[in-house]
């Protein structure tokens, strides 16, 4: 694979401030109710320990009942600006992958973008092109629902 055709990238802008957006990622019971392919809310689950070498574990069920859980280790820690992560599968555990999650302020609210590399291969790149719009889709509806 090319460097190109092995990132996902995905730009998006939500109508919360990056603090929102960041806790969104970053706290276990923000995170557990939209990470995930199904319906609101997910039902995930999250361990986080959010600081540089720390780990994640996610659990979340996928809409055929089917629980897939990912975990990794925090590689860059910036609060409301920037998170860098492996990714992992748990029946995959020796394909890690990299995320990596950058805010900014625009327009009253928080331009996301998200950079998926560093994939195991072409398949598994194109699998994750399919399955991250329908999270960030979760996470736009999320902060729909949780609007004061």
């Amino acid at each position: 694979m090319n460097t190109a055709t092995a990132q996902i990238r995905i730009t998006r802008t939500y109508p919360v401030t990056p603090d929102k957006v960041w806790r969104a990622w970053t706290d276990p019971q923000a995170l557990s109710q939209w990470f995930g392919p199904g319906t609101l809310p997910s039902h995930a689950t999250a361990v986080i320990d959010l600081r540089v070498g720390g780990e994640y574990l996610i659990s979340f069920a996928a809409p055929d009942g089917e629980t897939h859980t990912v975990s990794g280790v925090y590689q860059e820690v910036e609060p409301a600006r920037r998170l860098v992560f492996t990714f992992a599968w748990k029946g995959t555990p020796d394909r890690v992958s990299r995320v990596t999650l950058e805010l900014a302020p625009a327009g009253g609210g928080t331009e996301l973008r998200f950079v998926h590399d560093r994939f195991f291969n072409q398949k598994a790149r194109d699998d994750h092109a399919r399955g991250w719009p329908v999270f960030f889709d979760n996470l736009h509806a999320f902060f729909k629902e949780s609007a004061p």
